[in-house]
């Protein structure tokens, strides 16, 4: 698990960045379960501070499938708590 707090664009960078690393540690992405949880007062904070979600978070997923080979887009769980902005679970079978 991976915890990413920043500006929103800067916290999808790093996750497909921490993606991409896991992956070639792993080397097969069919092993691969994949979630994120978003904090939404996280979220809100950034969208009030000038933050933009989209295009980058639809940019984001589409990469994360297309570009990874992941076989849909990662499960998303919205966490009503504060806390970072993300994190990103990664799971996998050896």
């Amino acid at each position: 698990m991976w915890t990413f707090d920043g500006p929103f664009v800067t916290c999808l960078f790093d996750m497909e960045d921490t993606l991409r690393r896991a992956i070639v540690q792993i080397g097969d992405v069919s092993r691969i379960a994949l979630m994120i949880e978003l904090s939404l007062p996280a979220l809100r904070a950034r969208v009030e501070s000038g933050d933009a979600i989209q295009p980058a978070w639809g940019r984001f997923l589409d990469a994360l499938t297309w570009r990874y080979g992941l076989p849909a887009a990662p499960r998303v769980r919205h966490l009503k708590t504060q806390g970072p902005l993300a994190k990103l679970v990664i799971a996998y079978r050896s």
